[in-house]
């Protein structure tokens, strides 16, 4: 009889309306998160740096959304009143000295804010770390995602702790990896990690658990390994994507010359994937990382044909690819160390100086054909002026650790507040008017470009550009001046090319 309450108890706990908070919902799983819950009819609330980078998601008029940061307790005892159940899809995805300590630090006041506010349940999607192999010994970025899901655990706070290696879905920076590397190159030199085994899990189950996770009964505290059905090492997942993929067979020598700091480099080369991130992805492939657990499956069951075996996965997320149906990437979350402040539109610049080359021209066309042209700028449509200039321009900053060009666009033809854009990310979008970018290249400064499509007081269609550059240091100074002569070619043949 006992038995039958508890299990009644769970079901209706199950099909509560819980009211969740969600950090890193600018995020590439955080992003996906949120309209999953509300599908569940939980109630959402997302905490974000700059919440108005989460404005042109389809799902923003259905939450609320509150301005902090992880390491700001005092924002954090806001964003926590009235939640039942708090997402902690968090990471410092970068190798800048003193990640671990700032990662630490943040889940402490995560921690605390949630036990201060009576929040039932932290939940956290951690790495997965391999048997036997001691803390100390595993890559800086797994032993911090360890610590991580250790401070929740020991929290007052009931914590599910999921532990995930590979993500496969559209988008993701694994996936991405993963098929730059294998339609790329047809013929690889590939380091020895390519041996690692590792066990995959597909974007969708993940998904799955995480939100399962949040109607555990109260006496759940632990950690729990996910993965797919297959396990196998980065060679065989290569040879599988080329053949789900429909390209030809794949030769594969392996050396063992390439560190995963060589390895990071050389994916950052042939991939969108920057070296700063290749580096943590390739490092936690040093072990094998494989579940030694299925025990989610009792809190959260698997329905039939989940978890979804890795083929599956690879031709679910190309699907999406093709159909330019992804919702978020990789590159959805800011780049570390990205400014915030201050804006281009400040008073007076607030105290220092600002570089401008503005221009303007005619077009003989209608305002929303011009902001179509506008509006589908970068990635493979390219910059309209002088490929060979951007080209190199891309290719330098790879060379000095920024993201370069080859992030691309989330969609061919729709823009969005928080998109990334090759080395640009979308700060401000006003619809069939304004479209300003700021840069996330390695500068000495600031620096944005708007694109404006308006109407001049005779009703014809003008099209008007701003390059804007906050200097930092006589550096940033030395570097306006010198590349200031190549603007009329740069510059001035975009506005050409785009009013023509």
């Amino acid at each position: 009889m006992g038995g039958t309450v508890v299990a009644v108890e769970d079901e209706e706990r199950n099909g509560e309306r819980l009211h969740c908070l969600v950090t890193g919902a600018s995020g590439y799983v955080g992003g996906r998160l949120v309209p999953e819950l509300l599908r569940a009819g939980h109630r959402v609330r997302c905490l974000a740096r700059s919440p108005g980078k989460l404005r042109d998601h389809p799902w923003a008029p259905d939450v609320e959304t509150v301005r902090g940061d992880v390491t700001d307790a005092a924002s954090l005892a806001g964003a926590m009143r009235g939640v039942d159940v708090a997402y902690y899809l968090v990471h410092a995805l970068t190798t800048g000295s003193g990640f671990e300590d700032t990662d630490r630090r943040a889940a402490r006041n995560f921690a605390e804010q949630a036990h201060a506010a009576g929040v039932r349940r932290i939940v956290y999607l951690g790495g997965l770390t391999p048997e036997g192999v001691p803390e100390r010994s595993l890559s800086p970025h797994l032993r911090s995602r360890a610590e991580v899901g250790r401070i929740f655990l020991d929290s007052p706070v009931p914590a599910t702790v999921l532990r995930a290696a590979v993500v496969i879905g559209s988008g993701s920076a694994s996936f991405e990896m993963l098929r730059y590397l294998t339609e790329r190159l047809p013929v690889m030199v590939t380091p020895s990690w390519v041996q690692t085994r590792t066990q995959p899990i597909a974007v969708r189950d993940v998904l799955r658990y995480l939100v399962g996770s949040a109607g555990m009964p109260p006496d759940v505290d632990r950690a729990f390994d996910v993965g797919g059905p297959d396990v196998l090492t980065y060679e065989e997942m290569m040879r599988r994507y080329a053949e789900v993929a429909g390209l030809r067979r794949r030769l594969i020598v392996r050396v063992p010359v390439l560190t995963p700091r060589l390895s990071s480099h050389w994916v950052g080369l042939v991939t969108p994937v920057p070296a700063a991130i290749a580096r943590p992805l390739t490092e936690s492939l040093r072990h094998e990382v494989v579940c030694r657990e299925h025990d989610i499956a009792r809190y959260v069951p698997d329905p039939p044909g989940c978890p979804l075996p890795f083929d599956e996965a690879l031709a679910q997320a190309l699907r999406k690819v093709r159909d330019a149906q992804v919702d978020t990437r990789w590159s959805s979350a800011a780049v570390p160390g990205a400014p915030s402040d201050p804006l281009p539109t400040d008073p007076d610049w607030a105290g220092g100086s600002l570089y401008r080359d503005e221009r303007s021209l005619p077009v003989d066309a209608s305002r929303a054909s011009l902001w179509k042209v506008v509006e589908g700028i970068g990635g493979e449509n390219g910059w309209y002026s002088f490929p060979l200039a951007w080209a190199v321009r891309g290719w330098l900053d790879r060379l000095v650790g920024g993201v370069g060009l080859h992030r691309g666009r989330r969609d061919a033809a729709h823009l969005r507040v928080g998109d990334s854009l090759d080395f640009w990310r979308v700060e401000e979008i006003e619809p069939g008017h304004l479209l300003r970018l700021r840069a996330e290249m390695r500068l000495p400064g600031l620096a944005w470009l708007e694109m404006y499509a308006e109407t001049d007081p005779a009703g014809r269609t003008r099209y008007r550009q701003r390059a804007l550059f906050h200097p930092r240091g006589l550096l940033g100074h030395a570097y306006w001046w010198s590349v200031s002569p190549f603007h009329a070619v740069v510059f001035g043949g975009m506005a050409r090319n785009i009013a023509r």
